[in-house]
């Protein structure tokens, strides 16, 4: 039982500092009303180059940012996604392209991200590119995240990162962007919206 409180604990913790450094970035690229502006993702990934436009029209990529040595919030987040495509029916599953972006170039390669996600399921892409790449994405998208190093750990270093998902078009555009939660709910809410409208 305490080491559940104690993961708890740590997942709390995480989306807080997630929120706190998303409120923390003046320097991203914002629209009038606040919103990420998104645009172009072209990253390496485990299908091949990965290009948002290669989606077809009527998909949507829920895009999450996070790493493979995350001990909870990653885990937890790429499970509510598999949750929430499940529930779909197969044409609707289709349109959902579940991709998940490595902030954490170091020790994700292509490799080790197609190992990890294929405990979530086959249709899972999974993309890192170099520093560069990632900080452009990160900018557009309102995405924060800082290595915090562990001397005491054998992982040397976790990241603190934002824990949202985002639901983007072959356009860039983000439809729509839904706060990590445990539970598949909120992402199937916004799924069910975003696809009647597509």
């Amino acid at each position: 039982m305490k080491g559940r409180l104690w993961g708890l604990g740590l997942a709390t913790a995480a989306v807080l500092v997630a929120a706190t450094l998303w409120t923390l970035a003046p320097w991203q690229q914002r629209h009038a009303d606040g919103e990420p502006v998104g645009g172009p993702i072209e990253l390496p990934s485990t299908r091949g180059e990965f290009s948002l436009s290669s989606l077809e029209d009527d998909q949507l990529a829920v895009i999450f940012f996070g790493y493979t040595w995350c001990p909870d919030v990653c885990p937890m987040s790429l499970a509510v996604v598999r949750q929430a495509r499940q529930a779909l029916p197969d044409e609707q599953r289709r349109r959902v392209v579940p991709l998940m972006v490595s902030v954490d170039p170091e020790r994700d390669s292509l490799a080790r991200l197609e190992e990890y996600l294929g405990f979530f399921g086959e249709d899972f892409i999974g993309a890192t590119g170099s520093q560069a790449q990632l900080d452009d994405i990160a900018e557009r998208y309102g995405v924060v995240w800082r290595k915090v190093e562990t001397p005491d750990s054998a992982m040397a270093y976790t990241v603190d990162h934002t824990a949202s998902l985002y639901l983007v078009n072959a356009d860039g555009d983000i439809v729509r962007r839904v706060l990590h939660s445990p539970t598949p709910g909120p992402l199937q809410a916004a799924l069910d919206e975003a696809l009647s409208e597509g």
